[in-house]
């Protein structure tokens, strides 16, 4: 209660002086594009709002260690930005984009986010804070020391995975997974306690991995998002004409992000293949066998979830191509 009364006595500081400074937490380091476009959406803030809100990003998640959802809520930082699937606190709905093979393209990923996002906003509001924007990864592959062909080369590997869903994903193909935090995956490497990555290829030319790996394979098993929200108690400090003006950064910053990440993706890969990754697609075998397992993954994310969770997948296999609807055979049984 004393931490809340102070927030808010600080914030009311904030609004008698007419201009309001926050911080925003950037999980990743500076040349990341998520750090890059939080950089970007800072400067539109300040040039919609002619000055009178200004956003400072820290990059390399120097303002918090622990759970970004609790951080922003508790006002322990204005801002922060998200790895969603890996936020604890946000219930099945921040799951859905880590869902392997949902998504088969960037056009799909940003559908289901469209139709996925007034969900995510209603879980930001549970946690006093007010969703902004949403960018997707590029599409999570492979890294290993071997080109993965078939389940037999997930024998015995140790691979680094990000969430529940992509833990479940490698120890169902005959994998062993590890849970690390990102900071740790080069040295873990180093040491063999990982010998694999499941990540995006953006994540691997940041993490220097043609260093420790020889391989990515591109299985396309998820387009996860990374999103941007605002505390609300900060929020609700701001007249309408800031508010409005961080909206439009937000849509703005949005809109190019998407279509940066694509751009993202292609020179990641022209970089580490530079550098000596061998870059291979997904054999007709392998994407089968993995398939059956990300149906059978699914079937039993549906099991259990909420009307509303259900629905967005009903909406989006109802618009989606005969590829994306035999993703979802199981879905209405």
């Amino acid at each position: 209660m004393l931490k809340k009364c102070l927030l808010v006595a600080s914030l009311a500081s904030l609004v008698l002086a007419g201009n309001v400074k926050m911080d925003l937490n950037a999980k990743y380091g500076a040349n990341n594009f998520h750090t890059k476009g939080a950089e970007q959406f800072a400067k539109l803030v300040k040039d919609y709002t002619k000055g009178s809100v200004e956003i400072t990003v820290h990059p390399g998640s120097s303002l918090v260690k622990g759970n970004p959802l609790k951080a922003v809520k508790d006002g322990t930082v204005a801002m922060t930005d998200m790895f969603i699937p890996f936020t604890s606190g946000g219930g099945k709905v921040f799951g859905i984009s880590a869902l392997p093979f949902i998504a088969q393209s960037y056009d799909d990923a940003y559908r289901l986010y469209q139709i996925s996002k007034p969900e995510y906003e209603k879980t930001a509001k549970k946690w006093n804070q007010k969703f902004l924007y949403s960018v997707t990864w590029p599409a999570s592959g492979f890294y290993s020391n071997k080109i993965m062909r078939s389940f037999i080369d997930f024998k015995g590997i140790k691979t680094r995975t990000y969430d529940k869903n992509s833990a479940d994903f490698v120890n169902s193909a005959g994998g062993n997974a590890v849970a690390l935090p990102w900071g740790e995956v080069y040295s873990a490497l180093r040491t063999g306690l990982v010998n694999s990555v499941i990540t995006s290829s953006s994540s691997g030319k940041d993490g220097k991995f043609w260093e420790v790996l020889t391989d990515f394979t591109k299985i396309n098993y998820a387009y996860p998002l990374q999103a941007v929200t605002i505390n609300l108690d900060y929020w609700n400090s701001l007249d309408s004409a800031q508010k409005d003006a961080i909206l439009k950064a937000s849509a703005e910053i949005e809109k190019a992000q998407w279509k940066a990440v694509k751009v993202e993706d292609k020179n990641a890969l022209d970089v580490m293949s530079k550098n000596g990754i061998r870059i291979a697609e997904a054999t007709p075998i392998l994407h089968k066998q993995l398939g059956i397992i990300a149906n059978n993954m699914l079937t039993k994310y549906l099991s259990d979830a909420e009307p509303e969770i259900k629905n967005i997948f009903k909406e989006y296999v109802e618009g989606s191509s005969t590829e994306i609807k035999t993703v979802f055979k199981k879905m209405k049984k």
